[in-house]
């Protein structure tokens, strides 16, 4: 593994526990990643960056085979409406690009909210900040890292 991301940089400082899982770097969608490592897809959690109509941006992860539901998605922050963000602003935004954004370290911490799912499982996956790697780690763990909240908000 060439050098750490800003997630893993993250987690050290905050001495968070975490492991790192390495793939191929062919596949993006969360499924294929779930499936190379063995696992459930639901247990692989994708990142997804929303932005509402007043320039607010809130982070949503959720199982890897399942779509965010942008109605719950809203009401959980409180926002009318929101929608994804555009993908060619994701970098910009967030310092990482399409397939490896990661929910920790990103340039600003925005509104997290990981689906309750993942309290399910004693760690789930999560992008670690570039495509062909994923980051293990606790769910409680994750809500630290990020301030995240837990709420069903997957259709």
């Amino acid at each position: 593994m060439a050098g750490k991301t800003n997630a893993m940089r993250l987690l050290d400082k905050d001495k968070i526990k975490y492991t790192v899982r390495e793939y191929p770097e062919g596949p993006v969608a969360a499924v294929d990643v779930a499936k190379f490592f063995g696992q459930p897809a639901d247990r692989l959690f994708k990142t997804l960056v929303t932005t509402d109509n007043n320039h607010g941006y809130y982070v949503f992860c959720v199982p890897g085979d399942h779509e965010l539901d942008l109605k719950k998605a809203a009401a959980v922050v409180g926002a009318k409406k929101i929608e994804m963000l555009k993908q060619k602003d994701l970098l910009k935004l967030t310092g990482y690009i399409h397939g490896g954004c990661s929910p920790i370290g990103m340039k600003k911490l925005f509104p997290t909210v990981v689906d309750s799912t993942a309290l399910d499982w004693d760690t789930i996956y999560v992008s670690g900040g570039k495509i062909g790697l994923q980051i293990e780690i606790d769910p409680r763990a994750l809500e630290q890292a990020v301030n995240a909240t837990f709420e069903l908000v997957t259709k």
